[in-house]
């Protein structure tokens, strides 16, 4: 191999890993962009863009649609706020509040803090949940506000001491008092070189 042609591979590599990058790195903020929103005007209600579309192929049919969470790569610290929050009072109303104070000030602020790992909960005995594992893959397809994106997911259960397990779980407590025992944390990570944007996201100049 020719030296000019070992660099023009080289900088064909850099190339797709920078966009790959910016990809990931639109998404999540994205993400925080619209999560921010919806707790500040909306609520905490789930939007369209929380919510992908399901489907455990790229031909399979739509399972429906899955709500979904970003956590920080460090999740301990928010982990125990949560928890915190859930334990303190019995009381819904003032747990949901808590949480809406809690998310809306600097949760989302800083999206480069958050891990492109998605997760869901899922009750006990979900059929989808089961689908998923059996597959292992499954592809996601995220679209609000003009924007939309197609991740293709490689899918976990994640273990009870996971701390994205616990995060997830902790989180969904604060909006939902009755979560019944047994309920079961995937993990869903994005393939970023077969994920697509639209409108694409841009690429930074190497």
């Amino acid at each position: 191999m020719s030296e000019t042609r070992g660099q023009e591979e080289i900088g064909q590599v850099v190339r797709l890993e920078a966009a790959q990058a910016a990809l990931r790195d639109h998404f999540l903020g994205w993400q925080c962009r619209l999560r921010q929103l919806a707790v500040r005007e909306a609520g905490g209600r789930p939007t369209s863009g929380m919510r992908p579309e399901l489907r455990l192929g790229a031909e399979g049919p739509p399972l429906g649609a899955i709500t979904t969470l970003i956590l920080r790569r460090a999740p301990a610290e928010a982990t125990a706020q949560f928890r915190h929050m859930v334990r303190k009072t019995q009381d819904p109303a003032e747990r949901y509040d808590a949480a809406l104070q809690m998310l809306a000030a600097a949760y989302y602020q800083r999206p480069r803090e958050f891990s492109d790992q998605l997760t869901a909960l899922f009750g006990p005995g979900s059929e989808i949940a089961g689908q998923l594992l059996a597959a292992g893959r499954c592809r996601l397809a995220f679209e609000q506000y003009s924007q939309s994106y197609t991740l293709p997911c490689t899918v976990r259960a994640l273990a009870e001491d996971d701390p994205a397990y616990q995060a997830t779980y902790w989180h969904n407590a604060l909006f939902n008092p009755a979560l019944p025992g047994g309920v079961r944390v995937l993990g869903f990570q994005p393939d970023w070189a077969r994920a697509e944007a639209d409108p694409p996201a841009p690429v930074p100049p190497t």
